[in-house]
């Protein structure tokens, strides 16, 4: 009876712990753009049909995640009538190319969680690409964002277009088309901010950070940036003293508050940055790492700066700057923050550790799998495991802690490059040609 009676409470306790887990991931890398949540019921592992809830074609091409609220899941796509050159897996550098000359269309799709099947599917915008891209890049790169009553999603040159939950477009803003460095294309998110959106556009012609309405769309504030092409998402830091708008780039990490203006900035980046900044122990961490540069930086930022805060030659750290690694930074995937420990997903399949709130090394570079050299999704963790996807579609398991130990390896032997999104027990899982929903089978 007493056996009994503690099973009860360990499932009484299980429901609750899932109870609680969100069911919403609303942007890139969830709420807090960190990629962790905790779920007991979250799947350790899976293929292409072991602990498929469902699975549906997604036509087109996009790298955007998808983003979750409730029984919604919305993702982006394009959809050419001619097709293309498939991308290669792994680095490589491809230079200007020219922009397509077949008619595209630029695809929302909301898609019913539990079933998978396509609720609404609404066209936002059709015609020429209006610019070249890179050929890993697509012209749906950038995650949409939903508050729970709309969805936007925004399309770099093309525009944002703005719909309600039934699928009525309620405003879309379009944008003139400008050059990025080499005709890469964009990749930026928004993000959201109480009643606004926020939008950040760095590219080789005119650069700028504005916020609109987002019930009207108006534009409140803009501020053009002195920055060249980026590819990095903004991030919103409500730390103790204000809430701020952080921007990597390649000149300078600069902050904003919620009007725009400026408050603080710092020089010494890559000289392309794309990781999302995220905040924990009450810092920020910012990173950036150009495989082809020596200088792929890692900082860990104070809240209450003001002014330059750069470091000076020598300086590791200073008032602002708690500490700072030289070269340590990730090109494509954005770090994670899982327990008290900074972990890194290197591009080449190699995967660190630093103690998050000193900087040092708890281990140095251990290669994943010597197969699996390509990696451009970020990391997400949970249930003391982290995860992280390789182009080929393995996502390769390891136990969180400051020991190194692979556990597991998951493949849907597909080229993956988005990120996934958590939610509800479910891991929603985004391939070249597919959109997988992974959930622990009812067994």
């Amino acid at each position: 009876m007493r056996k009994r009676w503690g099973i009860l409470i360990s499932l009484s306790l299980l429901i609750n712990l899932a109870a609680t887990a969100s069911d919403r991931w609303p942007q890139f890398r969830g709420a807090d753009s960190m990629g962790v949540t905790e779920d007991p019921a979250l799947p350790d592992t899976w293929s292409a049909t072991q602990n498929v809830a469902w699975k549906i074609d997604v036509p087109g091409t996009g790298w955007s995640s998808p983003v979750v609220w409730g029984d919604r899941i919305f993702i982006t796509t394009v959809v050419s009538s001619v097709e293309g050159e498939k991308p290669k897996k792994g680095l490589y550098f491809g230079g200007e190319r020219k922009a397509p000359t077949d008619v595209h269309r630029w695809v929302v799709y909301c898609i019913d969680f539990k079933t998978g099947k396509i609720l609404w599917e609404k066209e936002a915008s059709r015609g020429l690409p209006p610019g070249p891209r890179h050929l890993k890049n697509s012209y749906a790169s950038e995650t949409p964002v939903t508050d729970g009553q709309r969805v936007y999603a925004y399309f770099g040159n093309v525009g944002v277009f703005c719909y309600d939950f039934k699928g009525n477009l309620v405003w879309s803003k379009k944008f003139d088309a400008v050059p990025t460095r080499y005709g890469w294309g964009t990749a930026a998110s928004p993000v959201l901010y109480k009643d606004k959106l926020i939008i950040v556009n760095d590219n080789d012609q005119k650069s700028f950070i504005a916020a609109f309405n987002k019930v009207t769309g108006a534009e409140v504030w803009r501020a053009d940036r002195a920055e060249a092409s980026n590819w990095a998402t903004p991030y919103i830091w409500e730390n103790g003293q204000r809430t701020e708008i952080i921007t990597p780039g390649t000149k300078k990490v600069r902050s904003y508050d919620t009007n725009g203006k400026l408050l603080w900035e710092f020089a010494g980046m890559s000289s392309i940055s794309i990781p999302t900044p995220f905040s924990k122990f009450g810092l920020l961490y910012i990173t950036s790492g150009y495989v082809g540069d020596q200088f792929r930086p890692v900082y860990a930022i104070k809240p209450g700066a003001q002014g330059d805060i750069s470091l000076k030659k020598g300086e590791t750290s200073n008032d602002f700057i708690a500490w700072h690694l030289p070269q340590a930074g990730p090109y494509n995937p954005s770090p994670i923050i899982y327990g008290d420990h900074y972990y890194t997903l290197l591009d080449r399949g190699f995967f660190t550790c630093h103690d998050a709130k000193t900087g040092k090394e708890i281990y140095g570079k251990q290669r994943i799998d010597p197969a699996a050299g390509a990696f451009t999704a970020s990391p997400w963790a949970y249930n003391g495991k982290i995860f992280c996807l390789s182009e080929d579609g393995d996502t390769f398991v390891i136990q969180a802690g400051a020991e190194y130990k692979l556990v597991g390896k998951n493949s849907l032997d597909e080229l993956c490059m988005s990120t996934p999104a958590i939610a509800r027990g479910s891991l929603i899982i985004r391939t070249g040609s597919k959109l997988y929903r992974i959930a622990r089978s009812a067994k």
